[in-house]
């Protein structure tokens, strides 16, 4: 089994190289330069969640803030991702909501955008909660929501009338049936009811999907509600498609995660969806044509 375990992650480590900047918050920062070089936004986000340690939430706060006076020096619009077990709502909390208004005013000061990545759905009510308590306060500022989830698009409803900015993603955790939809029709169908929603309803939202059927339905939309949104690509992948979207006009940013905790972040990834593989194979094999 271990032998199994060091051959799937050698083997994913090749395609890994391509979604993920590097170990350092160097190797992420040349990714967001070459991101807005290429007329695109930046979406960094340090890898590793469930810090339990004053130490550990210290380092990784210092770094987002070092991203932050780094896009403010280099005049890259961007903008950082934070999962809040990363910064104290392991422990409790309180010391979670202390981290992010640390975090939250040290962007603000250089207008950088937060967002609030959003993890198991063992976490949920506290994120939302923590988001509630933030945006009263702060207004640059998102919440991730996924659309795997049956209790989204409610949430969604009552975030819109507060004003939030929403991340829509499909969901990258394993989630009991009771709680969520399994089947990829059904996941796609409740992201097209909540995305028409956004678009219907919402002032300012992210769509973040690799899906075409599913971008294809957003720019229609988009031409029948004029409204302030983005498309979020994951880094490497559907470049070949990017450029034909800052061509027309939309903005897209690319999601820059760092890190060396690459490996759960990964196999997550290619767990959310089967289609998702193909996916990845078909960039990987884009990035490497001569």
């Amino acid at each position: 089994m271990v032998d199994g375990t060091k051959l799937i992650e050698k083997v994913l480590f090749k395609f890994a190289k391509q979604w993920i900047a590097g170990d350092d918050i160097s190797d992420a920062l040349e990714s967001a330069r070459i991101a807005y070089k290429n007329g695109r936004h930046a979406i960094i986000n340090k890898l590793g969640e469930y810090n339990k340690t004053k130490g550990s939430i210290e380092k990784t706060i210092l770094e987002y803030e070092q991203i932050v006076s780094s896009f403010r020096k280099w005049k890259v619009r961007g903008a950082i991702s934070v999962k809040p077990t990363q910064v104290g709502m392991s422990i409790n909390s309180r010391a979670c909501l202390v981290s992010f208004e640390r975090l939250i005013g040290h962007a603000s000061k250089s207008q950088v955008f937060v967002w609030i990545d959003m993890e198991s759905s063992d976490h949920t009510d506290e994120t939302l909660e923590l988001y509630y308590d933030l945006f009263s306060r702060y207004e640059r500022l998102g919440i991730a929501i996924q659309a795997n989830l049956k209790r989204s698009y409610d949430d969604v409803r009552d975030l819109i009338r507060q004003g939030a900015k929403i991340r829509l993603v499909k969901g990258a955790y394993r989630e009991n049936g009771k709680i969520a939809y399994k089947t990829r029709k059904e996941v796609d169908q409740n992201f097209m009811k909540i995305m028409g929603m956004l678009f219907r309803d919402a002032n300012e939202f992210g769509i973040a999907t690799h899906d075409s059927k599913l971008i294809d339905n957003a720019i229609l939309l988009s031409k029948k509600y004029h409204k302030k949104f983005e498309f979020q690509f994951l880094k490497g992948i559907r470049d070949e498609l990017k450029p034909h979207l800052v061509k027309q006009g939309l903005i897209v940013s690319d999601y820059i995660p760092y890190g060396t905790n690459w490996v759960p972040y990964s196999i997550r990834r290619l767990r959310e969806r089967k289609r998702n593989i193909l996916l990845l194979g078909s960039s990987f094999i884009q990035s490497h044509k001569v």
